[in-house]
């Protein structure tokens, strides 16, 4: 199947369709040329598309490796393999570097700050995967293409003044992440029933906002307010956060089901 029945196939319009032509030149290149080609850092939804093209291409599972820098990193990029490279072996072949760009703790700067910054330098956000903020200290994941000029010029976040060395991810700081655990019962698992909890708002709300097109479900765009959920998906929406189901649990005298959510905030 030929490029363009591939990105018809998987419904891919405008920017996504650009994002997975490139993804698609990645792997031919690895193929053609026998050497590591790696795109850049997708986020989780690109991700979930660059699967689901892979998977229709034909691509198997062990010509590519899925890197963000460290276990359980949410942006990453696929490394597409040369048929001598172990899918074992990827990391050592990743373009992925690590950088610690430190302040003064009273700053408290954010991750919009970070990226406001690097963006106001010509950073475009392709090139940077995740942001790890934490006090007096920020990691961040870069593609080794930007990775020596940050090292040489980034300097400032706002107006807070910035120190940036390279470190080895083995010493990178992962930030706690902050949840709230909630409970409740909802009259079934229906995605926009589910959501009304999880994003506190009435449930007709939540059918707007999941038809409006801006809820995902593990990193699907879903439209549909009656799909069922289970427990370990995870729903986000677009200035709403996400959360994930964690636990359902019995139906209670009145016909409701109790589940459990943990939000993050």
């Amino acid at each position: 199947m030929d490029k363009s029945k591939l990105l018809d196939r998987v419904g891919a319009v405008g920017d996504d369709r650009l994002l997975l032509a490139k993804v698609l030149d990645r792997a031919e290149q690895a193929n053609a040329r026998n050497i590591p080609a790696a795109t850049d850092f997708l986020s989780p939804q690109q991700q979930m598309v660059t699967l689901d093209l892979l998977r229709l291409a034909g691509i198997s599972e062990t010509g590519y490796a899925r890197l963000g820098g460290y276990e359980g990193a949410e942006r990453n990029l696929f490394l597409f393999l040369p048929d001598w490279l172990d899918p074992d072996d990827a990391e050592g072949q990743s373009p992925i570097r690590c950088l610690r760009a430190t302040f003064r703790e009273e700053e408290k700067l954010t991750h919009r700050d970070f990226l406001g910054s690097l963006m106001g330098m010509g950073i475009v956000r392709e090139k940077v995967g995740d942001i790890l903020v934490g006090p007096g200290s920020a990691d961040l994941l870069v593609l080794d293409t930007v990775a020596d000029f940050l090292l040489q010029s980034w300097d400032s976040a706002g107006r807070a003044k910035l120190t940036v060395t390279e470190i080895d991810p083995a010493h990178i700081h992962i930030p706690q992440v902050q949840c709230q655990e909630v409970r409740d019962t909802v009259s079934s698992l229906r995605l926009d029933a589910v959501a009304s909890t999880g994003f506190r708002m009435a449930r007709g709300k939540a059918a707007d906002l999941i038809a409006s097109g801006r809820v995902q479900v593990n990193w699907r765009e879903c439209t549909k307010p009656d799909k069922l959920l289970a427990a370990g998906d995870t729903v986000s929406a677009r200035g709403f956060g996400k959360f994930e189901l964690t636990e359902v649990g019995g139906v209670t005298k009145k016909g409701r089901t109790a589940i459990v959510l943990k939000r993050y905030v």
